[in-house]
């Protein structure tokens, strides 16, 4: 078959549904979003098919289902495509003038927000002493999952199911694109998610491929499978940040933040797959700082590119790189030394809970406490003896300082099923999953101490619409405070029904029947049965036909449980002034994650987010030919990842002393705590480095090209 977007609408098909209500980044009228406005057309449609027009490099045009992959390939060479070529617009504040290109009737403005005291703010910074600003872009990368995307689709000819088996980080909300843009029934569509090599969010939302691999195989009947190239992950997968801010912070004479203004331009690319990165950026503007005027603006811009989504930590290291850049270049105007102009700053212990002007409320940290142990770590106070080592060798050095506070959210909806199966085991079945983060180590820990019981004993199943009935999926640092929560209550739902068997068996009353060890015992005496005697007498209707049947609890949550992981990081960097060689020696990271479950998984985490982080700050860049819309970072010898010997060994300490109230483990969240403070720590360690040479910020990526442009080395058209 050879399918067209002609073909896909005249089959009464339709867009995929991105902002839907109740799911992860929804939409604008939701809490997280109470300032949106939208402009009067509406926000565009996201077909996963080009019909009229293609909007971006990489927008599909046309489906060949063949027998071989050769024999596909083969037939698309053969078609020829007939284009009437467009202008194109690739930058965000280049789509706002009214001469640009427009990609939709309602024009290229999707989304706008305004968050804040105008009026207290502008009053703030008419009364500072001293006032920064800084214009600045996050550059747009690419998440790089460690394989390319491979799904395939089977539809049952004599029913009309089908399953979708694709590397999603929510088969619920894959489930949900798949049945708005194909018109299926919930029952109709099955997804599932097996291993992912990481998501990292760009697998959070549902590529156009999806729908269109089910129609390819409800047209052909016949099991349809696709397997994209790398340079196909550059061509098609959502891509991130990508955000240009204009950010002023007051000050007065002695460093204390008066006010906060930023205004953002936020590029969506070519259809609005999520506004997550704009609830984000406007709810966590001043970090752990105590900022009491605060206003943030900005708007979601559509352009020739291909579509934004989200990426590890999806708006938060976009704002704190500002505040802490802002910082930074305060504390050098003011002849402050900058963890003093933190330290006067930041949130002090006896004002939490801590409620700010932007809506979040911090119930726990030690900022301070996080600080002077990163700086103790990475060994601030003797940085000026390695510094002039360094000098003598005619290099340069600098050493900077970043704190963070995140705010995760994340999709509400979460479920677990827990059921003791005869054979002596539990299953536990959750909605959230993973993508490589070890959640079948964690979670089966969390169930485990709940129950009581050993860990060898569980199975966690997750990846299966049809097994799980909902689930927001892995994402926004939510899994374990999420699906912990509902395993949390699931098992002690399990607990108080088998207390009720137990009463029945032991011949006592369920008052007088304790739980412990997994075991069932009548307080006071050696009377006790084990969980798994009590579970396959119920199922065996050996008791009333009320308490007959599988032992197991059920616990579905329908709220985000907000937490505030936040922390510290610090980058030592040295730098040769003749090749803009830049190398990172130390790099040292306190992060106040809550309560810790596994050791071993939350270093982890942070180590890959370092990673991620210090990548975006060196090395990563989509770059697009402004005229035309091409991509010139298609494949990996043009976009730079980060190796092994780019990077020191990390030093990673934790701050568990500080357990947020609001949910039963305490966790708070250590997947985006190594990304988010990354860019701010090295970019401050490069200014530093090159202040004597009057350079008061440098964009992201630090490339060799950039520090020679700053230190004047290079002719302006080199």
């Amino acid at each position: 078959a050879i399918l067209t977007g002609d073909d896909y609408l005249s089959d009464g098909n339709g867009p995929i549904e991105h902002l839907i209500i109740g799911v992860d980044y929804a939409d604008v009228t939701l809490p997280g979003f109470p300032d949106a406005a939208i402009p009067p057309g509406g926000i565009p449609s996201h077909i996963p098919i080009a019909t009229d027009r293609v909007r971006h490099v990489g927008d599909p045009v046309a489906i060949v289902v063949a027998e071989t992959a050769v024999a596909a390939v083969d037939a698309a060479e053969k078609i020829t495509i007939d284009y009437e070529v467009l202008p194109a617009v690739t930058r965000a504040r280049d789509a706002l003038n009214p001469e640009a290109p427009s990609l939709f009737k309602s024009g290229n403005v999707c989304v706008e927000f305004s968050r804040g005291e105008p009026d207290a703010t502008r009053d703030a910074f008419a009364k500072a002493a001293h006032v920064v600003r800084l214009d600045s872009l996050s550059q747009r990368i690419s998440a790089i999952p460690l394989e390319p995307r491979a799904a395939s689709a089977i539809v049952d000819s004599s029913t009309g199911a089908a399953t979708l088996y694709a590397p999603s980080q929510g088969v619920h909300k894959f489930q949900l694109a798949v049945m708005s843009s194909l018109g299926l029934p919930p029952e109709k569509i099955r997804v599932v998610t097996h291993d992912v090599g990481g998501g990292f969010g760009a697998r959070s939302c549902s590529n156009g491929e999806y729908p269109l691999l089910v129609w390819a195989a409800q047209r052909t009947d016949r099991p349809v499978k696709w397997t994209a190239t790398r340079s196909e992950t550059f061509l098609a997968d959502y891509q991130a940040r990508d955000t240009e801010a204009d950010a002023a912070l007051a000050v007065s004479h002695d460093g204390i933040i008066q006010g906060l203004r930023i205004d953002y331009t936020i590029n969506l690319g070519a259809y609005p797959i999520s506004f997550a990165v704009a609830g984000n950026v406007q709810r966590l503007a001043g970090g752990p700082y105590d900022i009491r005027a605060v206003h943030m603006s900005g708007r979601g811009v559509l352009t020739n590119t291909v579509p934004v989504s989200v990426y590890r930590g999806a708006g938060r290291p976009e704002v704190t790189f500002l505040v802490e850049r802002l910082l930074d270049m305060a504390a050098l105007d003011l002849d402050i030394d900058r963890i003093e102009i933190r330290r006067r700053n930041l949130i002090a212990p006896s004002s939490l809970p801590y409620q700010t002007p932007l809506g979040p409320r911090y119930d726990s940290g030690a900022f301070t406490e996080n600080m002077e142990r990163a700086a103790r770590a990475i060994g601030w106070t003797g940085f000026p003896k390695r510094r002039a080592v360094v000098t003598a060798r005619g290099q340069l050095a600098g050493i900077g300082i970043a704190t963070y506070l995140e705010s995760p959210a994340g999709a509400p909806s979460e479920q677990a099923d827990i059921r003791v199966l005869p054979e002596g085991r539990i299953e536990a079945v959750v909605g959230t999953q993973s993508t490589g983060q070890g959640h079948e180590t964690v979670f089966a820990q969390v169930v485990a101490e709940t129950l009581q019981i050993p860990e060898q004993q569980i199975d966690i199943l997750f990846g299966d619409s049809d097994r799980a009935n909902s689930g927001g999926g892995t994402h926004s640092d939510r899994s374990m405070r999420l699906g912990g929560t509902v395993l949390i209550r699931a098992s002690n739902t399990l607990i108080i029904r088998g207390k009720e068997i137990a009463a029945h068996m032991l011949e006592a009353a369920s008052a007088d029947i304790i739980y412990a060890a997994g075991r069932y015992r009548v307080t006071g005496t050696d009377r006790e049965l084990d969980l798994f005697t009590v579970a396959a007498s119920a199922l065996a209707k050996k008791v009333p036909e009320d308490l007959a049947g599988q032992l197991e609890g059920t616990h579905t949550l329908a709220a985000r449980l907000p937490a505030h992981p936040n922390g510290v990081a610090a980058c030592e960097i040295e730098l040769d002034p003749e090749t803009g060689g830049l190398t990172v020696v130390r790099y040292a990271t306190v992060d106040d994650v809550g309560r810790i479950v596994n050791p071993a998984i939350v270093d982890g985490q942070i180590h890959g987010g370092i990673a991620q982080g210090l990548g975006q700050a060196l090395f990563e860049h989509n770059v697009y030919d402004p005229t035309t819309g091409q991509i010139l970072t298609g494949s990996l010898l043009d976009y730079w990842l980060p190796r092994a010997d780019d990077l020191p060994s990390f030093i990673i300490e934790t701050n568990s002393e500080q357990p947020t109230l609001g949910n039963p483990l305490g966790v708070k969240g250590a997947g985006e705590a190594g990304t988010t403070p990354a860019t701010s720590a090295l970019v401050n360690a490069v200014t530093h480095a090159l202040e004597d040479y009057g350079v008061r910020h440098i964009e992201t990526p630090v490339t060799p090209e950039r520090i020679l442009r700053a230190l004047g080395s290079l002719p302006a058209r080199c």
